[in-house]
């Protein structure tokens, strides 16, 4: 039987969806649109961009925040 993973990778968030659980005014929906490399590049991925549809304002956000379900869902929801 193979198990299904919900784990996230951090390398395979660019243009993944998003909503957020609390909304800031009608950004509800985000996208992830840049993965932020570490220095040095060996290092661990830390930080990404994330962009709102709506008013397509960036912020700089922790990748495992988008784990919290308190804080994010999957998708746009």
């Amino acid at each position: 039987m193979r198990r299904v993973s919900n784990a996230l990778s951090p390398k395979k968030l660019v243009l993944s969806k998003w909503t957020a659980v609390a909304p800031l005014g009608k950004d509800k929906h985000f996208l992830v649109t840049r993965v932020i490399e570490p220095v040095p590049p060996e290092g661990p991925i830390v930080s990404v961009e994330i962009e709102a549809v709506f008013s397509r304002r960036v912020q700089v956000i922790a990748w495992r925040q988008l784990t919290d379900p308190s804080q994010w869902r999957r998708g746009w929801v």
